[in-house]
């Protein structure tokens, strides 16, 4: 099993997709979650994809990634309209895209459907400069699944496995994290999103192999790091 052995060494900023996906999120709240992300230098900011524009416009050649979210929350639209809504996304600045897989096709067993659809927008993003992340939504899946979906995953050459919308009955946790990357080759990073408000769950999802933290409370987890040191 294989884990991360930096950790304590490891500022957490580096690892925040600063998100706000509430569905009554307006502009002066994505002005501030930039803002925030800029002076903490977080890896990212993940924001719905209608403020994909003015988000660019306010974090440009900084650092800080663009990442939106695509067939959110469900993953059930059609293989077209998720195409379409990551190629609007990346032609409006993202850089990342967070897209929900195909829960539903994955359950009655259309496997091909869904490598398809992943590998498509994997195709896509990558032919723009992109990344892809693909939400599997662990907290719907056995422990049997999670491995399939990892697999599927990666043959289709996705950049991240995520776990969580935020929309399941929970979000991230060590042990799925700790699946996942058991069953990912390590060219595949894994993201962990949902319920990640405390410092010291943080860091063990990291230490679990969490390369990523999609997380609302970026900011409290940055506050409660500088009070440790």
């Amino acid at each position: 099993m294989k884990t991360k052995s930096n950790t304590a060494n490891s500022t957490i900023a580096s690892y925040i997709d600063h998100t706000l996906l509430r569905p009554d999120a307006d502009e002066r709240m994505i002005r501030q979650l930039c803002a925030e992300a800029l002076e903490h230098q977080f890896a990212a900011v993940c924001v719905p994809p209608c403020y994909v524009k003015i988000a660019s416009s306010i974090l440009g050649e900084s650092p800080v990634k663009i990442a939106t979210v695509i067939g959110f929350p469900f993953g059930y639209q059609t293989a077209e309209v998720k195409f379409f809504e990551a190629h609007k996304a990346l032609s409006t600045g993202a850089t990342e895209i967070d897209v929900v897989w195909n829960l539903a096709a994955f359950k009655t067993g259309k496997l091909a459907d869904v490598e398809n659809e992943i590998g498509e927008l994997a195709t896509l993003c990558h032919l723009r400069g992109g990344l892809v992340k693909v939400i599997i939504e662990t907290a719907l899946l056995s422990e049997e699944e999670i491995i399939d979906a990892c697999a599927i995953c990666a043959q289709a050459e996705a950049d991240f496995v995520k776990t969580s919308t935020g929309f399941a009955p929970h979000g991230a946790t060590v042990e799925d994290v700790l699946l996942m990357r058991q069953n990912l080759p390590e060219r595949v990073r894994i993201k962990a999103s949902g319920g990640i408000r405390d410092l010291a769950f943080a860091k063990e999802l990291i230490q679990a192999g969490a390369d990523r933290l999609g997380t609302s409370a970026g900011v409290q987890l940055i506050k409660h790091e500088n009070n440790q040191i």
